[in-house]
């Protein structure tokens, strides 16, 4: 029997984060940010004075992406960065006051997706899904580090 792909949950998963994605940042642009540019303001809104690998760390980019999302934020005067005094190879990111102002914005926006996503799912449904999507989560990050199965026939989808 072939794998069906569209009707499998991670068929369906992957479209919901697109349309997510999508809606996300149409709201984004609204306040001149683009995606993933929020999720480095909401880091440094909770951890101020990060590294660049920190966040890159934090984030699951890679170095030269921070970099990049990094300097297109100083540049909108969203964030500053210092170099270490006493590592001039480190540098340290903080939010600036426009930035922590932009924190309460991309606050609002991801409240309004959220509460858009969510229209008509009672609360104990969106607990429920909480907890399978962080199990999902867990387990497609331990199955980085296990070899295929051998017969991976058996995955089909009724």
């Amino acid at each position: 029997m072939s794998f069906n792909y569209q009707k499998s949950i991670t068929h369906r998963l992957t479209q919901a984060a697109k349309a997510y994605r999508g809606r996300s940042g149409a709201m984004l642009s609204l306040i001149g940010l683009h995606p993933g540019q929020d999720a480095v303001l909401k880091a440094l809104a909770d951890e101020d004075g990060q590294t660049m690998s920190g966040l890159a760390g934090q984030l699951g980019v890679r170095p030269p992406t921070v970099t990049k999302m990094v300097t297109r934020l100083g540049a909108q005067g969203l964030v500053r960065r210092e170099t270490s005094a006493q590592d001039g190879r480190s540098a340290r990111v903080y939010l600036t006051e426009s930035g922590h102002e932009r924190v309460a914005y991309v606050n609002k926006a991801w409240k309004r997706v959220e509460r858009e996503a969510l229209a008509g799912i009672e609360e104990k449904d969106r607990r429920r899904l909480r907890k399978l999507l962080k199990r999902i989560e867990r387990n497609l990050a331990l199955s980085n580090e296990i070899e295929p199965e051998e017969d991976e026939t058996d995955a089909t989808v009724d």
